[in-house]
């Protein structure tokens, strides 16, 4: 692809964004300076101290400045015995933050498999809609290319075939916001396993293989044509 193709696909990808729409914001260190009671228990992961607070009725669903619950700083912090702990106290699994991400997302964007596995385990669903694009995990795991958390994901029954708002599937965000190389290939492959429709196209009628061929992604094509 000549360069300049490349720049008016990334000015085309650019004006499709929402503007309003931004990519997850974990605690900020002014916010984390902030925070006291289960926020701050959550934070450090201090299995102790959350106990102690949930033994004197803490509210598990307590807010931060985002909207973030403690289970949410527990997802951010990647503290797995916390976010067990909380979860099994009553916390709710499917919460969402003001930018409507659940723990789910946050450990799907993160690639952290413990999380992500032991979230599922405890009753957090692999299928809500989330984010400003109304998209899934699966669909922001297949954007980054984190294939293991892809596989997960559809495992767990997450719909492969979901649409967001920029009319985007999970295969077609790893292929137009992919790089074409063994990542996206492989979070692709785990698509089409899982019953991913290869035939929906974009909102201007462009199919995920045609993209594929667009970019020169050789192996994309190849698995694409299969």
């Amino acid at each position: 692809m000549s360069a300049l193709k490349k720049i008016a696909l990334a000015v085309l990808l650019v004006l499709q964004m929402p503007t309003s729409a931004g990519a997850q914001r974990p605690p900020s260190p002014a916010q984390i300076a902030t925070y006291d009671g289960l926020h701050k228990a959550a934070f450090e992961g201090d299995l102790e101290a959350l106990k102690r607070l949930i033994l004197a009725g803490s509210d598990l669903e307590v807010r931060d400045g985002n909207g973030r619950t403690p289970l949410h700083v527990v997802a951010y912090a990647s503290h797995e015995k916390a976010v067990q702990l909380l979860i099994e106290a009553g916390a709710d699994a499917n919460a969402f933050d003001n930018q409507k991400y659940d723990i789910v997302t946050i450990a799907a964007v993160a690639n952290d498999l413990e999380v992500l596995k032991l979230a599922l385990d405890l009753g957090a669903s692999p299928s809500n809609i989330t984010s400003p694009y109304e998209g899934t995990a699966l669909i922001a795991a297949a954007h980054l290319g984190h294939h293991e958390v892809v596989k997960i994901l559809t495992d767990a029954g997450a719909p492969p075939d979901h649409i967001n708002n920029l009319n985007w599937t999970a295969l077609m965000e790893s292929v137009v916001l992919g790089d074409g190389g063994a990542d996206h290939l492989k979070t692709a492959r785990h698509l089409l396993d899982a019953g991913a429709n290869k035939n929906i196209p974009d909102r201007d009628g462009v199919t995920p293989y045609e993209h594929a061929v667009n970019r020169g992604y050789t192996e994309m094509i190849d698995l694409l044509k299969q």
